[in-house]
């Protein structure tokens, strides 16, 4: 009966074949008459003859969960570049997965660049200067009626008069009265618009 030879035994117990040779010489492999390696009787014998601790245990991939968000980010990506988007649930290839990367790690260096030239500005500064502006744009509301209300009590006073021909005389605080009063309702719903920043 034929057995194995050293390299495919080497290759069944996942060892050299200068390893198996070293056992062969060590009396710790049956041999068949014609020198092929009996493979049952030989891992029996090397299990009786091989110190547990120096059992070399086999090697299992430690494969660590990919996050749902990950996978989710993979997808967007591909799909923004107009490429084949993985089946919900049916997980993401290695090459789909680094071509998500390079197309990101590429949009970093643009991004980068576009900082570099002055052309983007940090998110917390722009809204920084949106809300100063708007703070500036609600401040002079607020302070025009008072500016306005004489002169426009004035233009109307000039250019109006009752059906007997009489002068009517528009009072320049009455006049501030109203203005605040539709000033400060408009001021009102502009506070209730919510820009969505992202």
């Amino acid at each position: 009966m034929q057995g194995m030879s050293e390299r495919q035994y080497a290759a069944h117990v996942g060892l050299s074949r200068g390893a198996i040779q070293k056992a062969k010489t060590a009396e710790r492999l049956v041999l068949y008459p014609d020198g092929s390696i009996n493979a049952a009787a030989s891992d029996a014998r090397r299990a009786e003859t091989t110190d547990p601790s120096k059992i070399r245990k086999p090697l299992t991939p430690k494969l660590k969960p990919v996050p749902e968000a990950a996978v989710a980010a993979v997808g967007d990506t591909l799909r923004e570049q107009g490429l084949a988007v993985p089946a919900v649930g049916g997980g993401t290839t290695f090459l789909q997965a680094k071509t998500a990367n390079e197309v990101l790690k590429a949009q970093e260096r643009r991004i980068r660049l576009q900082k570099l030239k002055g052309e983007l500005i940090e998110r917390a500064r722009a809204l920084s200067l949106v809300f100063r502006l708007a703070r500036e744009e609600r401040d002079a509301w607020v302070n025009w009626p008072a500016r306005a209300a004489a002169l426009m009590a004035a233009e109307l006073s000039a250019s109006c008069s009752d059906a007997t021909g009489q002068q009517i005389t528009v009072e320049p605080a009455a006049m501030q009265k109203v203005l605040e009063k539709h000033v400060r309702a408009h001021l009102i719903e502009l506070a209730e618009v919510r820009p969505d920043f992202r």
